[in-house]
C-alpha cells in the first residue's frame, strides 16, 4: 500500500518547510510514500471562503481514484495518542486500500464534498494550528508512527 498525503498550497515559511521536509524523507525508507501538492487557486482573494473550500474540494476530489482510503485532517476528527494512530495506521494497512491518503487542506477547511467522500477524519490537537504548521506536526507524526510499527528507538513512552 502507498501512503500519500495530499496537501494545497505550498509551505511558505522556510523553516516549516524544511521540517516537513526532513521527516518526509525519512519517511521513505518505511512505506512506498508520496507528498502531492496542488497549486493555490488564482484570484482567491475575490471569492467567499465556501468558495474557495468548494473549489479546492473540487481539486483535491480528482485526485482520489476508487479503492482510496481518505483520512482528513480535522478539528473535529479523533484525537489518538502516537501509539494508538500508529495502530490506527496498520489497521488500515490490513484493510488493504490501493491507497492511505491523508488530506490537509488549507485555511478555510473542507468543503461538504470532501467531508462526505472521508473514510475517517483526525485530530492533531483541540488546539487551533496554522495549515502550515499542521504540515510540519503531522510529517513528524507520520514519522513517529512508522518507527513505533518497526519498533524503533524514536518513540519514549
Amino acid at each position: 500500500m502507498k501512503v500519500l498525503v495530499l496537501l494545497h498550497g505550498k509551505t511558505t515559511q522556510s523553516a516549516t518547510a524544511e521540517l516537513e521536509q526532513e521527516y518526509y524523507q525519512r519517511l521513505q525508507r518505511y512505506w512506498p510514500f508520496e507528498v502531492k501538492v496542488l497549486p493555490d487557486l488564482r484570484n482567491s482573494n475575490k471569492l467567499s471562503t465556501q468558495e474557495v473550500a468548494q473549489q479546492e474540494g473540487q481539486k483535491l476530489l480528482a485526485e482520489l481514484q476508487a479503492g482510496d482510503w481518505l483520512v482528513l485532517l480535522d478539528e473535529n476528527g479523533k484525537s489518538l495518542s502516537s501509539r494508538k494512530f500508529a495502530a490506527q495506521i496498520q489497521q488500515w494497512f490490513n484493510q488493504s486500500p490501493r491507497r492511505l491518503i491523508f488530506l490537509i487542506g488549507g485555511p478555510y477547511g473542507f468543503s461538504p464534498a470532501v467531508y462526505a467522500r472521508a473514510n475517517y477524519k483526525l485530530s492533531l490537537s483541540a488546539m487551533t494550528f496554522s495549515h502550515q504548521i499542521v504540515r510540519a506536526l503531522f510529517a513528524e507524526q507520520l514519522y513517529r508512527a512508522a518507527t513505533i510499527l518497526k519498533g524503533e528507538p524514536y518513540h519514549h513512552d
